[in-house]
């Protein structure tokens, strides 16, 4: 395929180098001038403006934080909307609420081009080794001509029907889920710190025991290494979890738990951590009990005596 990436952060760089890799011809879109150096490096071909993507292209990934930032590199001043040949697919890999997906399909649509409402998981490892999870939907012509792309990029495509905003869907119920089993794993390590556990044989006692589950294995080392560098921020689950509450609102249904994880990440996002990886939500709980993260030193002046 002949296909733009828009958004080369830790999904859409995995995406992007594989598409390359595997003999695709990719351009990447990036503010960072980091980002497209690193691309280059991997075979892709770079631009700084999704309206500076080749023309007549087949297809184009879009891996960028929101609804918005998705309608205004596709059809913004700046979008690549124009670049496009006709029928091509847009493969929307961007987490949406499911109504957002709807319009930009319609939208899309209306121009006669292809979408596929495509949300992805794996995190970072995952798309750099070409197995992420895509939980897509639209129609066939959509999967028909998104085929050889997606072939690069997953280890698993799940066809989800042909609405728009099935995939969506999913992907909300996905980062539900996320969202809760990380702060809970930062709630735990940090109750352990308090109490005076070793954080690493908390870790590994843990991790071959009931409780644990997919984000203590893959979260906590990341705090046990002192590594805030984000591979998925704080700031996507104040807004993952904000779609999920928005939709259960608009469904009258209650949803405690994630209601509780979305002021977690809110409270470590207002304290200076909405950068930093997800993971150091834990941070609010240094921040209220004064427990010193490995590799850290605990601030003074959140520090508390024990109890």
């Amino acid at each position: 395929m002949r296909c733009g990436v828009i958004g080369l952060g830790s999904m859409g760089m995995g995406a992007a180098l594989n598409l390359a890799q595997k003999g695709h011809d990719v351009t990447g879109c990036d503010l960072r001038p980091a980002a497209l150096a690193e691309l280059a490096a991997g075979g892709g071909k770079t631009v700084a403006s999704a309206a500076d993507l080749p023309a007549d292209l087949d297809g184009v990934l879009v891996f960028v934080v929101n609804a918005a930032q998705a309608e205004a590199v596709l059809f913004g001043a700046e979008g690549c909307i124009a670049r496009l040949a006709p029928g091509a697919v847009v493969i929307c890999a961007t987490t949406l609420a499911p109504q957002a997906a709807k319009s930009l399909g319609a939208r899309l649509a209306e121009r006669g081009l292809l979408m596929l409402d495509a949300p992805v998981s794996g995190g970072a490892v995952g798309a750099r080794a070409g197995t992420m999870t895509v939980m897509a939907s639209g129609p066939e012509a959509a999967f028909a001509k998104a085929e050889p792309a997606l072939s690069a990029i997953a280890g698993k495509v799940w066809r989800l029907g042909a609405a728009h905003g099935a995939g969506s869907t999913v992907k909300m119920v996905n980062q539900l889920l996320a969202g809760v089993h990380i702060a809970v794993a930062a709630e735990a390590l940090a109750l352990g710190i308090r109490a005076g556990a070793d954080p690493q044989t908390l870790f590994d006692v843990i991790s071959s025991s009931a409780g644990s589950s997919w984000m203590w294995q893959n979260r906590v080392p990341h705090i046990l290494a002192g590594d805030d560098q984000p591979l998925s921020a704080v700031n996507i689950f104040v807004k993952d979890l904000g779609i999920v509450l928005d939709e259960a609102r608009a469904l009258t249904f209650p949803l405690p738990l994630a209601a509780s994880a979305h002021q977690l990440f809110l409270a470590a996002a207002a304290n200076g951590q909405g950068a930093k990886d997800d993971a150091f939500v834990i941070r609010v709980w240094q921040a209220l009990t004064g427990i010193a993260l490995p590799g850290e030193e605990t601030p003074a002046e959140t520090a508390r005596p024990p109890a």
